[in-house]
């Protein structure tokens, strides 16, 4: 297996992994988001494409950074131990976003929750007249 193999390799099985744990995290996570926004649809599906898009920006551009600094002996040697290893250490990453969106959804999504709740309750009062 040539080097120009390998980065192909590399990159098609990782950025295919990405797409699909972005679609399903997105899919299967919007419920959770409404959830945790206190039941409010628009702002879940909001947040859930801006997550999105921020995985694609992070794990794309960390993959595109592997991509230097291969060794070039362990590439082309050893090709699939090597491109392996690569696209675990990028699995690995993914997964790891994953957990770190989690944990500050759960954290910050009822703070959210109640500052939509607090706008929307302060909006439905009209103010007072004044004399």
């Amino acid at each position: 297996m040539n080097l120009q193999i390998s980065y192909i390799a590399y990159l098609a099985i990782s950025i295919a992994m990405t797409i699909w744990v972005a679609r399903t995290l997105s899919r299967t996570g919007e419920v959770f988001l409404v959830k945790c926004f206190g039941q409010d649809e628009h702002l879940a599906k909001s947040t859930n494409h801006l997550l999105v898009v921020g995985f694609y920006l992070i794990n794309i551009g960390f993959i595109a950074v592997r991509l230097d600094g291969w060794n070039l002996i362990g590439a082309t040697q050893n090709a699939l131990p090597y491109v392996g290893s690569k696209i675990g250490v990028s699995v690995l990453v993914l997964g790891a976003m994953h957990f770190f969106n989690m944990m500050m959804i759960a954290r910050y999504g009822r703070t959210v929750s109640g500052w939509v709740n607090d706008a929307t309750r302060d909006a439905a009062i009209p103010p007072l007249p004044r004399h």
